[in-house]
């Protein structure tokens, strides 16, 4: 039996019958647990992004709650939670958290049920302060809870959407089949957590204890984790035209839009700033921006929010709706320059995928510009690029519960830069670089954490040249994706140059496939559309907790003997468990090794099928031994293209990582 399909059965009991694998009972004092991607931050030292706030997983707190998960199955609330572990309230009940440092602020991230007609309900979360300092949370779930098949619906009685697709709960094409096969309703929910943040009453010291406390407005509340920060006083800019003196309301109550517009319009005749107060300001569309500055009292205090408004006809790039946006002129109108955006949360209302739909936080084409010190929240993208554009800097955001990607430098994006930005909950890739068209080149990500993707990967890259993936921590991928990808798919530009993918860390990646029923790697390569050939430079990259393989090289079967992978090659490299193997050989091609070492590795070191056509001579994936990779998981009987093929090997859960 299958390590996933073990942990279903126990995440559906616990569930449904309000237990849970484990439960943790209060104590006189819980000391806190600080974490990093629910890790000992001393094993990611180094990597992800320096964020202002502490982790504290809600299973290490103090609590009168029920602990579910572990769990990496999909469609399961513990495999959505970070570190695959959370806590299950009932009415009533609480976690308890020991603050770790001075702190004025709180973010919760949890789980509440949908409504049963889906749509969402909402419920207050007690907050108190050692017992006092009394106040609560408003709760919903009303930006959660997808169900079906991609790209989802909010309505968890819908049929299926595409009764023509592959299901794998049948195995089968129901449109092909006679009778059609009954699917059991709601098919696929996923999407279930989001997160609330809180400015607390006054400055709350270290020791002091923070309890969420659940109400009877809903029948459970899951508590994943609780960040918590010393917020500064809201930053004033005197040089910036104020946008109230134009006639934004703060109060949230009228659309600030229009004079908004109008302070940009002077600012840019000025050559000064726009300065957005704090405040809460009401934007329902579009804002464009040109060779402006636009900066806020801070993102936990300048609030630029808005709801989705439903276009009548569409728009001419066929967008439905509209929705809060700074957007950059298009690449067809010479695109825009010189755009700075600070210090302000950008605060969506999307409850849907529609993918034709310009409803991101940030869109457009915006070169030699800098987008820093943002949180973007509840959109359908946080950052969606339309190039071509050219050397702008992303830095210092938080991008969280977005209904697709985090950030896609789509067309044409070069010499850009996205470093120290930190992801959570992203319905599609957490950050991606998509060549389609046009070659994206030259760009970096840089020093970002990605936590909990729950489609898609954390980190991609879909064709482009020269680019870098360096220091970065992903963690928690939950469904057809991985923690890192290269993949020739999607239309996208061949691979040209050289890819770097150097000193990242990937924690509990390597993820079931659920349509072809195989194990991911952590990193993986996917040869789709085309050869994946360029130069690709694998080096100093740790692989940890894998639940599967550490890196996987695929083909698809209908073109598995056309394309290749090559010229791939890893150094310095440390995994520290997988479920089964350290690389599994899908396709044709071949990798080299040096200096890569393995532990508590679950099946053989390589799983190598190659193109699954088993000639005399040896598998078609070759692999090259350059010296110096310990740990036994590449013994030399393997190579350079023994034929290891299991195609589906049982997996050994390993032990959790450790200091190397």
């Amino acid at each position: 039996m299958r390590w996933t399909r073990t942990w279903t059965m126990v995440s559906v009991v616990a569930l449904l019958t309000g237990g849970g694998v484990a439960a943790a009972s209060p104590t006189r004092s819980t000391p806190p647990v600080v974490t990093r991607a629910g890790l000992d931050p001393a094993l990611v030292a180094g990597r992800g992004a320096t964020v202002p706030f502490l982790e504290q997983e809600a299973e290490n707190a103090r609590t009168t709650g029920t602990v579910i998960g572990p769990d990496r199955t999909a469609y399961t609330l513990p495999s959505e939670a970070s570190g695959r572990t959370a806590v299950r309230l009932t009415p009533g009940q609480y976690v308890e958290f020991t603050l770790p440092h001075r702190a004025n602020a709180i973010t919760v991230r949890y789980s509440i049920p949908d409504a049963p007609a889906g749509g969402g309900i909402t419920a207050p979360l007690g907050v108190t302060v050692n017992g006092n300092h009394r106040t609560s949370m408003t709760l919903t779930s009303q930006h959660a809870w997808l169900y079906n098949q991609y790209p989802f619906s909010n309505d968890p009685n819908a049929d299926l959407l595409h009764p023509d697709w592959w299901i794998t709960e049948c195995d089968c094409v129901p449109a092909q089949t006679s009778p059609p096969p009954v699917i059991q309703k709601p098919l696929r929910p996923s999407h279930f957590y989001d997160e609330q943040r809180l400015k607390l009453d006054r400055t709350h010291q270290a020791g002091d204890k923070i309890r969420l406390t659940a109400s009877d407005r809903a029948a459970w509340t899951v508590i994943d984790l609780l960040d918590s920060e010393l917020v500064a006083a809201p930053r004033l800019n005197t040089r910036g035209l104020d946008v109230r003196l134009f006639g934004a309301d703060p109060t949230g109550r009228r659309d600030a839009a229009p004079a908004i517009e109008r302070a940009i319009s002077l600012a840019r005749l000025l050559n000064v700033p726009v300065y957005l107060p704090a405040g809460t300001f009401q934007v329902n569309r579009h804002i464009i921006v040109d060779d402006v500055t636009i900066t806020g009292a801070g993102n936990w205090h300048t609030i630029v929010r808005g709801r989705e408004v439903a276009l009548d006809p569409p728009a001419p790039d066929g967008s439905v709706h509209t929705g809060v946006g700074f957007y950059g002129r298009s690449s067809a109108d010479g695109g825009s320059h010189n755009v700075h955006l600070s210090g302000f949360t950008i605060e969506g209302d999307v409850r849907e995928r529609v993918d034709t739909d310009q409803v991101n936080g940030i869109g457009g084409a915006m070169s030699d510009s800098t987008l820093s010190g943002l949180y973007v929240h509840h959109t359908k993208v946080g950052m969606w690029f339309d190039g071509p554009m050219a050397r702008t800097t992303i830095s210092d955001n938080v991008l969280t519960d977005q209904v697709a990607d985090a950030l896609n430098f789509h067309v044409g994006v070069t010499d850009s830069v996205v470093r120290n930005n930190f992801v959570r909950n992203t319905g599609d890739d957490g950050l991606a670089m998509w060549a389609e068209h046009e070659q994206d080149a030259r760009n970096t990500f840089d020093h970002n954490t990605v936590q909990s993707p729950v489609l898609a990967n954390g980190i991609a890259l879909y064709g482009g040249t020269d680019n870098t993936v360096s220091n970065n921590l992903v963690a928690d991928p939950v469904r057809e994706g991985s923690a890192i990808q290269l993949g020739s798919r999607f239309g996208a530009e061949p691979f040209t140059g050289h890819v770097w993918v150097t000193a990242n860390t990937t924690v509990r990646a390597g993820t079931y496939e659920l349509n072809w029923e195989i194990g991911l790697g952590a990193i993986w390569f996917y040869a789709l559309e085309r050869d994946l050939s360029a130069d690709v430079q694998v080096v100093g990259n740790h692989f940890l907790d894998n639940t599967y393989n550490a890196v996987m090289f695929v083909s698809d079967w209908a073109v598995k003997d056309l394309y290749s992978i090559t010229n791939v090659h890893f150094a310095d490299t440390r995994v520290d468990g997988t479920g089964t193997s350290v690389l599994s050989a899908r396709a044709k091609g071949g990798a080299s090794f040096a200096n890569t070492d393995a532990r508590n590795v679950g099946a053989v070191g390589v799983n190598n099928c190659g193109s699954f056509n088993f000639p005399p001579t040896g598998s078609e994936f070759t692999v090259i031994d350059l010296g110096g990779n310990d740990g036994g998981w590449l013994a030399p009987w393997m190579l350079p293209n023994t034929i290891t093929c299991d195609d589906r090997p049982p997996v050994v859960p390993p032990p959790g990582p450790s200091t190397w």
